[in-house]
């Protein structure tokens, strides 16, 4: 819930892809997210797939009662993972310990040049908000240096996002 409060500022549109009906967050919290008019739920789905050949296009889910996959138009993903790394869609694409963690082999960049993994899929031992925090802004600043050395265009930020979380 907390992620996706903050990815209201810099997304015009944040969906929150949800496994079940009800979330473990506190209500407190929960209620703030549902009254926010830039966050928008799909529930009792998965996110089974990121769409799109040279840049994120949409996501595919699976309802998690029928099993019916449906597509979401979307220009960015951010996974919040809860307790168990929620890695399975990037198994066999990067590397990945025994226990499902994205392995980094230099800083924050995985296996993948270009693709850099930060907080819970990369933390095995802290998983906390703050930690996933710092890894993003340490993930967020290889992007940059990764992005420059490759002379790739920056793009506008005001894209929709969509998350899985936990």
């Amino acid at each position: 819930m907390e992620e996706a409060l903050f990815l209201t500022r810099y997304a015009r549109q944040v969906t929150i892809v949800h496994r079940r009906s009800t979330f473990r967050a506190s209500p407190i919290l929960v209620e703030k997210v549902q009254q926010h008019p830039s966050i928008r739920f799909v529930l009792e789905n998965d996110v089974v797939d990121v769409l799109g050949d040279d840049a994120v296009e949409g996501i595919c889910i699976r309802n998690t009662r029928t099993g019916a996959l449906s597509q979401l138009p979307v220009q960015g993903v951010f996974l919040a993972i809860g307790h168990h790394p929620n890695t399975d869609l990037f198994r066999g694409e990067v590397q990945l310990d025994d226990e499902g963690y994205i392995l980094p082999v230099e800083r924050t960049m995985t296996s993948i040049a270009g693709v850099f993994a930060a907080g819970d899929v990369a933390d095995p031992y802290y998983r906390q908000a703050i930690t996933a925090a710092a890894d993003g802004a340490r993930a967020a600043m290889d992007a940059r240096r990764w992005l420059e050395q490759h002379q790739i265009e920056k793009r506008e930020p005001e894209q929709e996002t969509a998350g899985s979380v936990r």
